[in-house]
């Protein structure tokens, strides 16, 4: 698939190119999204998060110079507020604390603040449980990083900014240093790619959340299995869904068990607030610090229908309706069946390409929502409603989302680089490097 950068946007580039690698060269943390995993999961294959069957981080580590990329594993489906303390202790080091009065707040079921064992050595000489070692242990404002997100990982780094910078909006948590505030600094830029900023409608269209969340992880699943052995095979298992921890899961666990997630009364999980009122929520208390410079990319991999000759699935939607939008024939199988004017298989329930809602009190809706890339809305992936936001015009501007390119034709995973090559989507990355690095 073509790479296709807008002109303001690789005029900019190029500029930035010039000293892309002379400003700094700060680490980078990758965090990934929803049903997301770390480079442990698939090992019998070498499928990766970043890259599928390439690897993005790699790539990254080794472009124009020798570059510090990290790679984050936390929940596959928590709230953006427990991956974040994941990230955090997991980049410092530490046992991860979720916060004794937000644990509390939330009455997950047997929650413990402080579970035991979920824990990052940040000196590999005093590592007495032999825990896993911490990616950057020298982290501080004297020592900056950049994050960068994709889908709900947008979301997890933002939280993460918010508390290093202000602590948490409960009071006091028990004593957790990530909770203390005053991290000013410690964050030079975050960079989202196709992140829900203000949610997804995809999360209403779709009905019973939990039973579409098991089908997607399962073909995620068989697709990072292509070739392997049955026995051999490792699944992506979802201990926040109650499931016990296993050989195949080797993620961090929320204390959460067998937490009820997909009611609506579950507040703070992932599946509330990627959708709109949850985002929303989100949005209240998680805002675009003054000391951070902020990039996003959008995606789109819908069209507006036509009676014929567009790049549509038409074997998905034969008969199309102008007013709505209809998936490309060549998004991934994972998202096709949600993102058109019907969802399938259902009886009547609109998909992305047209669902809408005005219920009083609620988020709405509307056609400005239609287009999306299989998973998010694209109207979302920008910035957050409400909060500053402009195009990138070549000049960074701290405190204000800088708002690269759409890349049209590109859907949820196209980013990743998966199903198709992950070498296929190197040029996104190297485009964000180009900024970050000249800052």
């Amino acid at each position: 698939m073509p790479l296709r950068i807008k002109t303001a946007f690789a005029a900019a580039l190029l500029g930035a190119c010039h000293a892309s690698f002379a400003a700094n060269n700060y680490p980078i943390v990758l965090v990934h999204g929803f049903l997301g995993f770390g480079p442990e999961q698939f090992k019998e294959t070498g499928f990766k998060y970043w890259g599928g069957f390439d690897d993005i981080a790699a790539h990254m580590r080794s472009h124009q110079g020798q570059h510090r990329v990290f790679v984050s594993t936390v929940g596959p489906i928590s709230s953006s507020w427990d991956r974040s303390a994941e990230l955090y202790y997991q980049i410092k080091g530490g046992c991860v604390d979720y916060g004794i009065n937000h644990t509390a707040r939330f009455t997950h079921a047997n929650g413990q603040h402080r579970p035991p064992g979920q824990c990052w050595a940040a000196d590999p000489a005093d590592n007495p449980q032999h825990y896993p070692l911490a990616l950057y242990p020298d982290w501080d404002a004297a020592h900056p990083i950049h994050l960068l997100g994709h889908s709900q990982g947008g979301q997890t780094v933002r939280a993460l900014i918010e508390l290093l910078e202000h602590g948490s909006p409960h009071g006091d948590e028990g004593g957790g240093e990530l909770y203390q505030g005053g991290k000013i600094g410690w964050v030079l830029s975050a960079t989202t790619l196709s992140a829900p900023h203000d949610g997804t409608s995809l999360h209403d269209a779709i009905g019973d959340f939990g039973l579409a969340l098991n089908e997607l992880a399962g073909q995620i699943t068989a697709m990072a299995n292509s070739g392997a052995k049955a026995n051999q095979a490792r699944g992506l298992t979802l201990e926040q869904a109650g499931l016990p921890r296993g050989a195949g899961n080797a993620g961090p666990s929320h204390p959460a068990g067998a937490a009820p997630l997909w009611t609506s009364a579950s507040y703070d999980t992932a599946q509330y607030e990627m959708g709109p009122d949850g985002a929303q929520q989100f949005n209240a208390w998680v805002k675009t610090s003054p000391h951070v410079f902020y990039y996003s990319i959008a995606t789109s991999a819908t069209e507006a229908g036509s009676l014929c000759c567009n790049n549509t699935d038409r074997w998905i939607a034969f008969f199309q309706n102008p007013q709505y939008q209809y998936p490309r024939w060549d998004m991934a199988p994972l998202s096709k069946p949600y993102a058109g004017e019907w969802i399938l298989p259902s009886v009547g329930r609109h998909g992305m390409g047209a669902y809408t809602q005005s219920a009083p009190g609620r988020v709405a809706v509307d056609a400005r929502w239609f287009e999306n890339d299989g998973v998010v809305n694209t109207l979302s992936m920008r910035a957050p409603s409400g909060q500053p936001a402009r195009n990138f015009d070549g000049v960074s501007v701290r405190g204000s989302w800088n708002f690269l390119q759409t890349y049209h034709g590109y859907d949820h995973f196209d980013v990743l680089g998966w199903p198709r090559k992950g070498a296929q989507a190197y040029p996104i990355y190297d485009a964000v490097t180009a900024i970050i690095y000249a800052l």
